[in-house]
């Protein structure tokens, strides 16, 4: 079984390219993406690249896959690394650390200090909407002006959206650059209650509105913040728009992370639409835990067919419609036959080899004396209920495998432009390096190849 003839997405033609300098995994939750970041990161340095890895998950079993005992916001050294002059670095994205560090970046001391220890920012810098992906792309930027490495790859922040990762940081700057915050930032920069007969009475009634909805004091830490920000919102602005044509640029590649489950690739497929709207460079597609079998020959109705063919050679009479006890003793069990057979509660001890002598201790048989009264073939009876149940849970296999065809076939047909890779599920989860470098190597090589190589 295959599914529909898609490009194929070569992972590594695009972490070879040097004019790759930003690798941008996006898609909804849960579908891999953080793994399949870090998979990317340790194959593009064991293949000669500089990499850091900036993720926003805050899983310890990440930074333990990698030998670092926790992630932060400095690029940690990831030792193990083959490859010939290649280096791996990884962060984690630390939202409130890298705030201040824009405060501190553009902000003389004194008014950075004033900024740091204002009410209203220490909020905003912990948990306004939009500013975990705001403060992703104000990394992104720092560390690709530092030049220190030659490949970026980023793991975008999970959400409800994965849209909200292009929508959030121009949503942060618009607001910390809107006219609402320029209001509230006039009458601080004026002398606070003076300064409100320079407002027309329109402004003045707004902010008297808006102070008894948040509260005095709020308003008053808002109108300070303002004010204390007054050089730097400018600078949201410029910087979001600066991030913005970044991931426009041709050295950026996007990556959208998919699972071949309904959810996961109508999410994928109408972020490839907004991409391709806001002409961003889409790469391809990394489709995870895609199920395979080594004997896709055989379909599910035929496997379920034998299965239901052994299981009638076997008891012909529907195991279901017999009583409990059906064969303790048998019905036509004859006098002098052996107790074990015919005992209620031994569970055909003897057919399985064993006797209950006088001494009452039950003892293997010699296989070779056979009962008279044993079958000679429940040796192969018990060979052709394996094989059933094999059968089954083939059936079973090739029945998630035709449902993973379809999803992944009604993609293929909305964006047959969009090269797959596809990524053969793992037997467990990822807890180091070997791991990702699996990852890694099943991300490179065309599933056909990974499934001849596992039959």
């Amino acid at each position: 079984m295959s599914m529909d003839v898609a490009p194929r997405l070569d992972i590594d033609v695009l972490l070879d390219d040097p004019e790759t300098r930003i690798v941008v995994c996006c898609g909804s939750g849960g579908v891999g993406k953080t793994t399949t970041a870090a998979a990317l990161g340790v194959r593009a340095a064991e293949r000669g690249r500089k990499v850091v890895v900036l993720t926003i998950d805050p899983a310890r079993r990440l930074a333990q896959s990698m030998g670092i005992d926790a992630l932060d916001n400095i690029p940690r050294r990831v030792e193990g690394i083959g490859g010939d002059g290649g280096e791996l670095h990884a962060m984690m994205l630390d939202m409130k650390r890298t705030f201040d560090e824009f405060v501190e970046a553009h902000a003389d001391p004194e008014r950075a200090r004033a900024i740091l220890a204002n009410p209203f920012y220490q909020s905003l810098s912990a948990g306004f909407a939009g500013t975990q992906e705001y403060m992703a792309m104000e990394k992104l930027g720092q560390l690709r002006a530092r030049d220190e490495w030659d490949l970026i790859i980023v793991d975008t922040p999970p959400s409800r959206s994965a849209l909200d990762f292009l929508d959030a940081p121009k949503r942060l700057g618009s607001f910390l650059d809107g006219k609402f915050i320029k209001v509230l930032m006039a009458p601080a920069k004026v002398g606070g209650r003076a300064g409100m007969k320079f407002l027309n009475v329109g402004v003045s009634m707004m902010t008297g509105t808006v102070s008894k909805v948040l509260g005095g004091q709020l308003m008053r830490d808002v109108q300070t913040f303002a004010a204390a920000m007054d050089t730097m919102f400018g600078g949201f602005r410029t910087r979001a728009e600066a991030t913005y044509r970044l991931l426009q640029a041709p050295g950026t590649a996007f990556l959208v992370v998919a699972a071949p489950e309904r959810d996961a690739l109508r999410e994928a497929a109408y972020f490839v639409e907004r991409l391709a709207a806001d002409q961003m460079p889409l790469a391809g597609l990394v489709l995870n835990r895609v199920h395979g079998s080594g004997a896709e020959q055989l379909s599910a109705e035929r496997a379920l067919a034998a299965a239901e063919i052994l299981s009638l050679a076997i008891d012909p009479a529907d195991p279901d419609d017999a009583p409990a006890n059906a064969d303790y003793p048998p019905a036509n069990a004859a006098e002098g036959s052996d107790p074990a057979k015919n005992r209620p509660g031994t569970e055909n001890l003897a057919d399985c080899g064993f006797v209950d002598p006088p001494s009452g201790n039950a003892q293997a048989r010699n296989p070779s004396a056979a009962d008279p009264d044993v079958s000679p073939t429940s040796a192969d009876t018990s060979a052709e209920r394996l094989a059933a149940g094999l059968l089954r849970l083939h059936a079973e296999r090739m029945q998630v495998l035709g449902r993973e065809q379809r999803t992944h076939d009604r993609f293929t047909a909305l964006h047959p432009e969009v090269p797959v890779a596809q990524v053969a599920a793992l037997p467990g989860d990822v807890h180091d390096l070997a791991g990702l470098r699996a990852i890694g190597e099943r991300l490179a090589v065309p599933l056909e190849r990974t499934k001849r190589a596992a039959g």
